[in-house]
């Protein structure tokens, strides 16, 4: 895909336009070509998947490399990321603050939203703008990824910690009409202890925006502690983070949450 190649580093990217416009680079490129026209065979396989489609429609040699440097210039100009603060205000920081970024970009999205959280308190409060935004968008797909925390002393077997969980989410905490797809990671219900838990906190949206936070859905994050994040409006890297959250739902590392 021509996105995957918005991944590769402007230096390659260079030298990938000097070989198509000199011809050092033709339409018979393979790997080995490849490697031996930029000097690497990292990022390979973008490269030639990015190449194949640019030649179905048409854009090949001179025109693919223009193409390129195109390409690059507007990745270097794109907007910086975005520094994300929750906390005591700072006379001459300048950063945006935690709560105002979420409910943004949460009541922006029209496509899609991946959202992960280790933990959230107050369900109807913590989703209610998510809630409202998928209940006004019918063509809005939301996932959302959290952590089941086994209560200590609770010897109940892991499918039951899931079922109790599962009634109580979606009778109480979620407050909207329509449903998203909830996944989580099974390693928290280990009776002898976690091997892992689901610990990331992050929002991408329409695979073009992410944001990566150190802040919890809760209100203390949100507003009080002090909480760190970055916003970053790349679609490279949003579907990047997007990607590796399917992937761990595609392998069965991340499991559907069933409905009560």
């Amino acid at each position: 895909m021509i996105d995957h190649l918005r991944a590769v580093p402007s230096h390659l990217l260079q030298r990938l336009a000097s070989a198509l416009e000199t011809g050092q680079l033709d339409h018979g490129f393979s790997a080995i070509s490849l490697r031996f026209a930029i000097g690497t065979a990292e990022y390979s396989d973008a490269i030639l998947s990015g190449l194949s489609s640019l030649a179905s429609n048409g854009i090949s040699g001179p025109g693919a490399g223009a193409w390129l440097r195109t390409l690059d210039a507007a990745t270097a100009s794109a907007a910086k990321p975005d520094v994300v603060w929750s906390g005591p205000f700072v006379p001459g920081l300048h950063a945006r603050e935690t709560r105002w970024v979420y409910e943004e970009l949460l009541s922006s999205a029209k496509y899609s939203i991946w959202a992960s959280t280790y933990a959230f308190f107050d369900g109807p409060k913590a989703f209610e703008i998510m809630a409202r935004t998928l209940d006004a968008n019918p063509g809005l797909s939301v996932r959302l990824l959290l952590n089941i925390q086994r209560r200590r002393g609770d010897t109940s077997t892991p499918d039951e910690v899931v079922r109790r969980f599962a009634e109580h989410f979606w009778n109480v905490d979620w407050p909207g009409v329509r449903c998203p797809t909830v996944y989580f990671d099974p390693r928290s219900l280990e009776q002898t202890g976690p091997t892992g838990v689901l610990h990331a906190k992050a929002v991408v949206i329409d695979n073009e925006t992410t944001f990566i936070t150190s802040a919890n859905l809760t209100e203390a994050a949100l507003d009080r502690n002090v909480e760190l994040g970055v916003l970053l409006r790349d679609r490279s890297f949003s579907l990047t983070v997007a990607g590796y959250f399917q992937a761990l739902i595609d392998k069965g590392m991340l499991r559907p949450l069933p409905h009560s």
